[in-house]
């Protein structure tokens, strides 16, 4: 088996992967940062997210798997104390593949696209977004405020949820859209409440007030000079978490709050 390592890039989570590196060359595993079958990601979420970016181009075949020694680690399956059965697990068993969508997020006026894991945010504090959203094509609403958020069930628990978001439960493959501090009065309305829709929606942003916006997808930005255009919707391109014992996403929520 071919892997590699991304790890949080602070002393202690070296450490971990450089025991965790030689452990497995030891068990004759061949290390691949070009392209690996299984990376390892030591850290935390942020460090999860990274290592997907990282490795955009091959997700197809291939796997993540985290172990947890950063701030918060809802995406890690283990925590630094449990290494060695990591690496027990991972040289002895066959993992259940969890296959989860990003969001694909296109810009016309460039032919831009990219992805996330999490969620896209579009969102200014200086000044007020006028944004026009439309899902299928149709008008869905006008939105006046600081921008909105557009998020993954995996994204659910993370900004989405700050915004008084939805969390979705695990395996749900759907969409969900959160306005940021709207506008209400006479002249200005909107939902204003978390809209969860199937995966198969497509949305589309318009509004020329987008170049004054911030947009940030994952922990990654994009300047959005002279935009005035925003289509995302589920994408083909999935991240396959490796899963070597039970999963239970109702434990990382209670671990999260």
């Amino acid at each position: 088996m071919k892997f590699s390592i991304i790890d949080r890039m602070d002393p202690n989570s070296i450490i971990q992967r450089n025991e965790i590196r030689n452990k497995l060359i030891q068990k004759n595993w061949i290390y691949d940062e070009e392209n690996p079958e299984l990376v390892i990601c030591v850290g935390g979420d942020g460090t999860f997210l990274r290592a997907i970016h990282q490795y955009l181009h091959i997700l197809d075949h291939t796997m993540f798997v985290g172990i947890h020694t950063g701030t918060l680690g809802f995406l890690t399956d283990f925590t630094q104390d449990e290494i060695d059965i990591l690496i027990d697990l991972i040289t002895t068993t066959t993992p259940v593949i969890e296959n989860r969508p990003m969001l694909e997020i296109e810009f016309p006026q460039n032919n831009q696209i990219y992805y996330a894991l999490n969620e896209i945010r579009i969102s200014c504090m200086e000044h007020t977004l006028n944004l026009n959203i439309y899902i299928d094509d149709e008008i869905f609403e006008k939105t006046s405020g600081s921008g909105i958020c557009i998020s993954t069930q995996v994204g659910s628990s993370a900004l989405n949820r700050a915004l008084n978001g939805a969390v979705v439960d695990s395996g749900l493959n759907v969409l969900q859209l959160c306005e940021i501090m709207p506008i209400s009065n006479k002249n200005h309305h909107s939902l204003q409440n978390p809209y969860i829709m199937k995966e198969t929606r497509k949305i589309k942003i318009t509004g020329d007030s987008i170049q004054y916006a911030k947009i940030n997808y994952d922990h990654l930005k994009i300047n959005p000079d002279q935009l005035n255009e925003i289509r995302i919707q589920s994408s083909e391109k999935k991240v396959r978490f490796a899963r070597y014992r039970t999963y239970s996403y109702l434990e990382r929520l209670k671990n999260l709050y």
